[in-house]
């Protein structure tokens, strides 16, 4: 088995194992695994576009219509999860209009769900089934 890279069952192919790919594919098998994400509805490295730039989504949960639900911004576990990282986060939802914002670093996880027109820190984080309720 090689080391140098991983297999991203979303894109179905195997991508360069770097420190942050291991943790979007370890969160993917959470959110698939432990908090039952359908992987039909998650798509990982989600490409769009922000004032003209192209960038890409670490991870995009959808409802089960087909629209953004969450999105997820993976970092290196030697990566805070900062004002920066959500902000980050935060201009990937400008153009998604997200429920959930969800930043994960191998280390700590933090979900914040819409209320009204910002994002509040919700206390952990819901099942898909409690995701797609709660707004």
């Amino acid at each position: 088995m090689r080391t140098d890279v991983l297999y991203d069952p979303l894109r179905r192919r195997e991508v360069a194992c770097t420190p942050e790919e291991e943790v979007r594919q370890w969160f993917i098998v959470q959110l698939r695994d432990a908090l039952g994400v359908p992987a039909h509805l998650m798509m990982s490295e989600a490409p769009l576009k922000f004032g003209g730039k192209a960038y890409r989504a670490d991870i995009l949960i959808y409802d089960r219509s087909g629209q953004p639900l969450a999105v997820v911004e993976c970092k290196r576990p030697s990566v805070a999860l900062d004002a920066e990282v959500a902000r980050q986060a935060l201009r990937y939802d400008m153009v998604l209009s997200v429920r959930w914002i969800i930043l994960v670093n191998g280390t700590s996880v933090m979900a914040f769900r819409r209320e009204g027109g910002s994002f509040v820190p919700s206390g952990s984080l819901p099942n898909y089934e409690k995701m797609l309720c709660l707004h």
